[in-house]
């Protein structure tokens, strides 16, 4: 069988266009964008064409976020959600949650056909499919709900797949693409807008002009701020590191023998499993298959998920190589519709977008356009269906005490947990939780045997991370901030490094 790559790497890496700067002096402009990911680059895009004077600031490379590590799907079937929905929010809203998402896909299509952009679109059905009797419950259950809130598709008896389920459903006319957002990363050169790399925010001061300040102590005053971070580093005392769920997925893209059925799929069994058909660059077909997510820094053999989906693709495709592995990280909210709008309702002209779960490419689009008619002062009807501070009170307040109760577990266990590794028994390119003078440390030696020690307590509110085996970083098992080996920020909520530790 097919050996699983060392590093990750995504398939849509190609996509890095130019370094950009870092910012090295104070700015001014009408908006200020955080975060370059699929939401962030969109934003500015819609902008700019409006005329706005836009400065776009990265923590770290542009794609090198959860963007660049997606399946890129394009679709408003977000597993069984609609049944949910209907059970949660009610018909009215379930139906603009699907209107948005629809929109998002159209949006996606204007702006790759208005530019002229070779990016592998193609419409194709996508299929949520269960092999188990329970699971067939559930999307007979689904379908009812399509069919009540007018969505184009239904259950069907068969798939494409190669081998037999229990039932499907369906909606037609969804999308795949390979992620365009170097093209529009060109637009906003051609348009002079200010982009800035490795430049991490780490304050927005609220006023009539917020203010942006970085890490290195530049900033940048401005009328607008879109917090477009993935997760929002900064609160403004609206609870977000206690109202989202972080979950870490896996993605292989491998060559199969057995021939690939064209539209998009995901189980309703777990362990979840994604599949969608793309081609490499010499055009040979490559099938995509993901899954197998778990909370996020709360497993530390991550490559056993690699494996499992390397299993998987082999025992129904027959895989001749794996071509690349990746990982990245969710975040949902309790109602399972995503948070975008004002910060607070107090503060309407810092914008947040965030809890995107798995379904980025849809819900990031939609909060591009909805943050751009909200800083237009225009009317958009899903205003109010993503309004960050809404609050369900039976659903939320259900949700929010399990999230936290298990955040408080993991926080406990961290403190509690006591590793007797030596750092003389690490083998190269090996870290772990050890002793160190008498204090918990986390410890790495790479390959050429130099070691790095670091404090393993997470720099957002304490609680001690855990090695990622497959990933090389320290990650937090409490609201999903991840780290270096060396300790610098890799994702927030934390905005500061760990702290290194001497031998």
């Amino acid at each position: 069988m097919s050996h699983i790559p060392n590093t990750s790497n995504s398939l849509w890496r190609d996509l890095q266009v130019d370094t950009f700067p870092a910012l090295s002096e104070d700015r001014q402009a009408d908006v200020t964008v955080i975060g370059a990911g699929i939401t962030g680059i969109t934003t500015a895009y819609l902008l700019t064409k409006q005329g706005y004077n836009v400065i776009l600031l990265e923590a770290g490379k542009i794609m090198e976020g959860t963007t660049g590590y997606t399946t890129a799907k394009i679709t408003s079937q977000h597993g069984l959600i609609y049944a949910h929905l209907l059970k949660t929010i009610g018909e009215k809203k379930s139906k603009l949650y699907y209107q948005a998402n629809q929109e998002a896909l159209t949006l996606i299509d204007e702006i790759r056909t208005d530019n002229g952009i070779d990016c592998d679109f193609s419409y194709q059905d996508a299929y949520v499919y269960g092999e188990t009797s329970q699971s067939k419950r559930e999307i007979e259950e689904e379908a009812k709900a399509y069919e009540r809130l007018g969505i184009d598709g239904g259950l069907i008896k068969e798939t494409p797949l190669p081998f037999p389920v229990a039932s499907a459903v369906k909606i037609n006319d969804q999308a795949q693409f390979h992620p365009y957002l170097r093209f529009l990363v060109h637009d906003l050169i051609k348009r002079n807008t200010p982009i800035f790399e490795n430049t991490r925010a780490v304050d927005v001061e609220k006023d009539r002009q917020p203010k942006v300040t970085t890490q290195e102590g530049y900033s940048v005053t401005s009328d607008h701020v879109v917090m477009a971070t993935h997760f929002p580093f900064k609160d403004l005392e609206n609870l977000y590191f206690a109202r989202l769920h972080v979950e870490r997925s896996y993605s292989i893209a491998v060559e199969p023998a057995k021939k690939i059925p064209e539209e998009m799929y995901l189980s309703a069994d777990q362990p979840k499993r994604s599949l969608r058909y793309t081609v490499n660059d010499l055009g040979e077909p490559l099938l995509l298959v993901g899954g197998n997510g778990h909370t996020s820094g709360q497993v530390e053999d991550t490559l056993v998920h690699y494996r499992n989906l390397r299993s998987f693709a082999h025992h129904h495709f027959t895989v001749e190589e794996i071509s690349y592995r990746w990982s990245a990280q969710d975040l949902s909210t309790m109602d399972m519709v995503p948070y975008i709008g004002p910060i607070t309702e107090k503060q309407s002209n810092i914008y947040v977008a965030t809890g995107f779960a798995k379904w980025g490419m849809t819900n990031g689009t939609i909060a591009a356009r909805l943050i751009s008619d909200l800083i237009n002062q225009k009317d958009n009807p899903y205003t109010d269906l993503f309004s960050p501070s809404r609050f369900h009170l039976k659903q939320d307040m259900k949700n929010l005490t399990k999230e936290n109760a298990d955040v408080a577990k993991e926080f406990v266990k961290g403190k509690l947990n006591r590793q007797n590794k030596k750092l003389e028994e690490l083998d190269h390119d090996e870290g772990a939780v050890v002793h160190h003078n008498g204090k918990r440390a986390g410890a790495y030696k790479d390959s050429a045997g130099n070691l790095s020690l670091v404090d393993t307590a997470c720099t957002h509110m304490g609680c001690e991370l855990s090695w990622n085996t497959a990933e090389r970083s320290w990650d937090c098992p409490c609201h999903g901030s991840r780290f270096t080996t060396g300790g610098k920020v890799i994702e927030g909520p934390a905005t500061k490094p760990l702290k290194k530790l001497s031998e």
